[in-house]
């Protein structure tokens, strides 16, 4: 496998733009990114119309020199193949190269990302640029990796043109065979959908009511299929001419439209872009998206490819980085298997929708504005951290994570629309991260032995072959804990027969014999029955309820009211040598809480550091050694004690032992290493 570990320190840079400053301003970029610790640039991302002025001409002696420039200070270069946005004389000359909305509209050009990503000119032109690229930078010893596009399906996740059907249609036919069985899988003999040839499936555009579901969530794998082509027709023309060098495009944390689990094997690294929002206060949800990223590939460290130093430009308020806040959100993401920190963008941009997007150089031009000198002081600090490199992070419990279970929830027509996939998700990861445990996220059928707690919240979309691998997990001595919605439908959103939830009954020990989808606003009360020492008390409970039977499991919690009054809310039921429990409501917060709490107390799941509210922990370890993260969020100072061993912090080179007390600052951060 080929690698992007060259250096023995963090990658540290940003986006940088020199197209859109003349090039006396390059010289001092140098010298600013030298004095800041840079060491890795992405170059060209947005520079097809000036790579490639007209159709027929192109223009690289710009690039030679910024490429020779880096070089020249040793910096190294994430090369774009500046595929992300075509230049007008494309859509001028070529408009079936444009995208084609649900109403049969195409899109005009004057933003990004607008070509049909099937369509052949845009494929053709795309294929001879980065063909070009690769054999005039192949051999350049500033080039360190290759950035493949940027941000697939930001803007433009379907395309409805005649083109696009045509090759749904063929898509379709290598899926099925036969329309006999596209039939069958996708239930058309409700409502008279039935088809007799290939050529009467439409594309699901605009419809009067409700689409097939069937048809819509086959669309949503065709067109992250036809979305990943065109990553892997670029990176086979790159490896083709830089088989050593590493391949890679940016991703966006958990982005609904395009199956990562899909992608994730064709990157030789996961980068991604995160902007989590200060209003929002503790980055809780950004550390759910690093441990997402970095699970993508079996645990391989990513590379943050994209972050802001101090606000965006794109939400209605953009919230300001305080003092210390970059800093510390930075050191979050190493702590949680990042190995490098990038920012968009280098230097402030004076024109276009992005000049008010913050920068590591802003608009004041030069190295006194206070976010330059907190990127300044990030830089050279990171220097210290070069045996983290290459480490893992160490995690005992897995949340299963499942993007076409999050397309099949999302389609219309649910017992409860308001029931939203990625918050079942973030609200079990809150769970488990107040307890500051270390956590993977996994599919459905992934190998789940590592570890010794399983989380799948909301499996509405369960296959056989899922429910057979959660089954055998917890048959040989795993935990599982699973939520409300889960286990219904099978790959082409058809309902599982024999009772709620048919492929899992067993396993949980109970059949949901029906579901009540609460009005806005209602809510019910759950109390603990008493079942274990652990789980006391009575909580609120809202938007879904399920009324169980049980089959063997036993009721942990049962609802105070409605005609369902006394049946179990969440059970737990012993399956071969282990244990799955469900929760079959929507509970808040605190009850989920404690009972990931007491079910990890029973299993002896333990942090590696105990640590206050509001102070983060991970660990990782390597060849390097092994590191412990303290990250303190809470807004005032705290105090961490630690546990048996000898430690010593890799930032300031101070000592500790068994027991010691380290204190934080707000914002304040300690990297101590295991001696």
């Amino acid at each position: 496998m080929k690698t992007m570990y060259r250096q023995s320190s963090m990658w540290f840079g940003g986006d940088y733009n020199p197209e859109q400053w003349p090039e006396d301003v390059w010289a001092e970029d140098m010298r600013l990114m030298k004095k800041a610790g840079v060491n890795l640039v992405s170059i060209a991302i947005f520079s097809w119309a000036k790579l490639q002025p007209t159709e027929t001409t192109y223009e690289f002696g710009w690039l030679d020199r910024l490429m020779d420039l880096l070089h020249e200070h040793g910096i190294r270069a994430d090369l774009a193949t500046a595929t992300a946005s075509p230049p007008a004389w494309m859509a001028k000359h070529y408009p079936e190269s444009l995208a084609v909305d649900e109403n049969g509209v195409r899109y005009g050009f004057g933003s990004r990302q607008h070509y049909n990503p099937n369509s052949p000119v845009y494929r053709k032109f795309a294929s001879e640029l980065v063909r070009r690229l690769a054999e005039r930078y192949k051999n350049h010893p500033a080039l360190e990796m290759w950035h493949v596009n940027n941000e697939y399906a930001c803007h433009v996740q379907a395309d409805y043109s005649e083109i696009t059907e045509r090759k749904f249609r063929e898509w379709l036919k290598a899926r099925y065979g036969t329309i006999e069985e596209l039939n069958d899988r996708w239930g058309t003999a409700f409502w008279s959908q039935r088809y007799a040839e290939w050529d009467e499936v439409p594309l699901p555009r605009r419809t009067p009511t409700f689409p097939n579901p069937g048809q819509s969530l086959d669309y949503n794998r065709f067109m992250n299929d036809c979305i990943l082509e065109l990553y892997l027709m670029e990176k086979e023309i790159l490896n083709a001419a830089t088989p050593n060098v590493p391949v890679m495009t940016n991703f966006m944390g958990a982005f609904r439209p395009l199956d990562y689990w899909k992608w994730a094997p064709h990157l030789d690294v996961v980068t991604w872009d995160s902007y989590p929002d200060p209003h929002e206060g503790r980055p809780i949800d950004a550390a759910m998206q690093h441990d997402l990223m970095r699970s993508l590939r079996g645990g391989q460290p990513f590379l943050l490819m994209e972050q802001v130093t101090g606000q965006v430009n794109w939400r209605p308020r953009n919230a300001l980085k305080k003092p210390g806040v970059m800093r510390l959100w930075s050191y979050q993401t190493i702590a949680r298997g990042g190995d490098g920190i990038l920012f968009f963008q280098w230097r402030q941009s004076r024109a276009g929708a992005e000049k008010w997007h913050s920068a590591m150089v802003t608009h004041t031009g030069d190295e006194h504005s206070r976010i330059y000198r907190e990127v300044e002081a990030l830089g050279n600090e990171l220097k210290a951290l070069g045996g983290v490199v290459g480490s893992r992070v160490e995690a005992q419990a897995a949340i299963v994570f499942d993007w076409e279970n999050w397309w099949a929830i999302r389609l219309p027509s649910k017992p409860n629309a308001d029931v939203v996939y990625l918050e079942q998700v973030q609200r079990v990861y809150r769970a488990l991260h107040a307890k500051n445990f270390g956590v993977d996220f996994v599919r459905p059928t992934d190998d789940l032995s590592a570890y010794r707690l399983v989380v799948a919240p909301t499996l509405y979309m369960t296959t056989l072959e899922a429910a057979a691998n959660l089954t055998g997990y917890v048959e040989r001595g795993g935990t599982l804990l699973m939520t409300f919605f889960s286990g219904l439908v099978d790959e082409n959103d058809r309902v599982h027969l024999g009772g709620y939830p048919a492929p899992l009954r067993k396993l949980l020990g109970l059949t949901v014999e029906e579901f009540d989808a609460m009005a806005a606003g209602a809510t019910n009360r759950i109390r603990s029955t008493g079942a274990k020492d652990w789980l006391r008390g009575e909580w609120s409970a809202e938007l879904w309820a399920d009324v169980i039977r049980l089959e063997g499991a036993e009721a942990l919690a049962t609802f105070a009211d409605d005609f369902y009054a006394g049946g179990a809310a969440a059970t737990a039921h012993a399956f071969g040598q282990g244990r799955a429990y469900y929760v079959g409501t929507f509970a808040e917060q605190p009850f989920l809480d404690a009972l990931v709490a007491g079910i990890a107390g029973e299993i002896g799941l333990r942090p590696a550091i105990e640590a206050p509210e509001g102070v983060e922990t991970s660990v990782r370890a390597g060849a390097g050694g092994r590191y412990a993260f303290l990250l303190n969020h809470a807004g005032t100072s705290a105090s961490v004690r630690l546990p048996e061993g000898r430690f010593k912090d890799a930032l300031t080179g101070a000592a500790y032992g068994t027991g010691d007390e380290i204190a934080l600052d707000p914002n304040g951060v300690a990297i101590l290493k295991w001696e």
